[in-house]
């Protein structure tokens, strides 16, 4: 049985993942790894320390369907709205752009939901921790070293993460990159981002008409969502949860509530190559 590797649980990798499942005509043996440890990437949903019924989005925050993916992807959404998956979002995001058109969704359970739905999917084997460090071909099949333990082979292996991290990758796969594409790829640079979540005790009232709101007056701030609101859920059951999205690891903050536990206390959940901000 052929063994195929996906390395990256986010929502390239997890979608990757269910598609090889369903369409590959012969049984393969599938294994995601992801160096982070839990699946979603930039779709990350965190649990709060207090109560992990509690989820606060520290990635995506919600879908947005154009009309041209509406028809391309249709198949996706009708299923992950059928699964109660997605729901449309119907609650106010202040300083949201629309364009004709566009669909908005949110998932009731946390955006990562959509990553745990296509790895369910796939049935593969997912191991967390995993950092793929160098990737050789040894007799027609791709050996993989991670940072610890012994290498695995693979006949087929996908990478899914960062366009940075798979620049990093020592060994034989450096050479399926020509010196003028990897030229043009360490050109491009990219902008961060950093997430923080904070958790309230139920009950807890944040008094603001919005349930989002990008930020435009603030040079670090960019964005702050209470989920509860976003996700249209009963604030007096669950801790009520809030994220703020901002663009520099330290910054003046509003004054909210004093928050029951903060994910991840000292500091923010980064990514590094958010988005990229120039390119070749």
């Amino acid at each position: 049985m052929a063994r195929v590797l996906i390395v990256g649980a986010g929502l390239t990798g997890s979608l990757c993942a269910a598609l090889i499942r369903k369409e590959l005509p012969r049984p393969v043996h599938l294994a995601v790894w992801d160096e982070a440890g839990d699946s979603g990437g930039r779709m990350t949903t965190a649990r709060s320390p207090c109560n992990p019924e509690s989820t606060v989005d520290l990635g995506a925050q919600y879908i947005t369907c154009t009309p041209h993916y509406a028809q391309q992807h249709q198949s996706f959404y009708v299923d992950l709205l059928a699964l109660g998956i997605l729901k449309p979002l119907t609650s106010p995001i202040e300083g949201m752009v629309m364009k004709e058109g566009d669909c908005n969704f949110v998932a009731p359970q946390g955006v990562s939901s959509i990553i745990k739905h296509y790895l369910d999917e796939s049935g593969a084997d997912v191991y967390f921790r995993h950092c793929v460090t160098q990737i050789n071909l040894r007799n027609d099949k791709w050996e993989v070293s991670k940072d610890e333990g012994p290498p695995e082979l693979f006949d087929i292996v996908v990478l899914t993460m960062p366009v940075p991290q798979i620049l990093q990758l020592q060994g034989d796969v450096a050479n399926l990159i020509s010196k003028c594409q990897r030229q043009q790829l360490e050109s491009v640079s990219y902008s961060s981002r950093y997430a923080l979540g904070l958790f309230y005790e139920a009950g807890t009232k944040i008094d603001v008409p919005w349930a989002g709101q990008y930020i435009t007056s603030n040079p670090c701030i960019r964005f702050i969502s209470i989920d509860n609101k976003k996700r249209n859920i009963d604030l007096g059951s669950p801790d009520p949860r809030g994220h703020m999205c901002a663009s520099s690891p330290t910054s003046p903050l509003p004054a909210p509530p004093p928050p029951a536990a903060i994910k991840n206390p000292g500091h923010a959940r980064t990514w590094k190559s958010s988005c990229p901000m120039t390119l070749p």
